[in-house]
């Protein structure tokens, strides 16, 4: 009897802290961070790379995180997020000559919404379930990192400056997608592929604010509206008009030979990403399980 009683003295604490870790498996999350590009347009003085080295503070925009997260252990986590961000390039930014002669700018707001898997590198310390004044005991604030990847449907809509206005691109076929012996013309939307590192500092049972840093990866090379080559611009002036044909090719002429028909615009031969960093608040939500009565 008496062992029977020890044992229920050890499980009765622990399936209570279990059952009221078990309650916050959700959280709502909420962001505010910064995009750079890494693509064709802008960037550092060099060819255009996917990473860290080709980032320009000058292009940098905002951007807007929501998501729920669900943790099923101490570990894992899954979370869906949807983000809104604006995408900047310009080759004014850059002292590369063939970009700088090109002289294409471009901006895009994108939306994305996404699903992604967390691996958490420590557990969560629980803390006490009350504040009390002088009670000494488990420390209530927590500190957690972890790594994520997901995968994503992203909307997006490159837009050109012309005579201090934005414009559309896709409709006025830069590249001549669409037009006789141009490429066929590029789809709005685009599969993405999150992935990068976040920390959570826990601040009540509640509460708690992060920080992610990381890369979306997509499938299209047409973000900044800009992959193939030069097209015919006489033929795009007659059939789109002054403003496309201008976008189509800006170039200063300090290279005059560089924008000829069949001559390289962009780099075809891998698709756009961008880079963020994203400061966000996190609240957990009790979960309460519904149980029908037998009576």
């Amino acid at each position: 009897m008496r062992k029977i009683v020890l044992v229920l003295l050890i499980l009765i604490p622990t399936l209570i802290f279990a059952q009221r870790r078990n309650r916050y498996k959700y959280e709502w999350i909420g962001g505010v961070g910064m995009t750079n590009f890494l693509g064709d347009l802008g960037g550092a003085n060099q060819v255009g790379t996917h990473f860290i080295r080709d980032w320009e503070w000058a292009a940098t925009r905002p951007s807007f995180t929501g998501g729920l997260r669900y943790k099923n252990s101490r570990y894992f986590a899954f979370k869906g997020a949807l983000s809104f961000a604006m995408l900047y390039g310009n080759d004014n930014l850059t002292q590369e000559p063939i970009r700088r002669n090109r002289n294409i700018n471009f901006r895009s707001p994108v939306i994305e919404l996404s699903t992604q898997a967390e691996f958490f590198v420590n557990k969560e310390k629980q803390g006490s379930l009350y504040r009390i004044k002088n009670a000494k005991g488990a420390r209530k604030l927590d500190l957690q990192g972890y790594l994520f990847a997901g995968v994503g449907f992203l909307w997006f809509n490159p837009q050109g400056q012309y005579k201090g206005s934005w414009v559309n691109l896709r409709k006025l076929s830069t590249e001549g997608q669409g037009l006789p012996g141009g490429p066929k013309k590029y789809s709005p939307f685009t599969m993405s592929f999150p992935f990068g590192v976040g920390g959570k500092y826990g601040l009540d049972n509640k509460w708690s604010i992060g920080l992610e840093i990381g890369l979306h990866y997509t499938l299209s090379d047409y973000l900044d509206d800009v992959s193939g080559v030069y097209y015919d611009n006489s033929k795009i002036l007659q059939s789109k008009g002054t403003a496309a044909a201008y976008l189509a090719d800006p170039q200063l002429g300090n290279i005059p030979s560089q924008s000829y028909t069949g001559q390289e615009r962009g780099h075809s031969d891998h698709a756009d990403a961008f880079m963020f960093a994203v400061v966000n608040a996190n609240y957990k939500v009790m979960y309460r399980k519904r149980t029908r009565s037998k009576f």
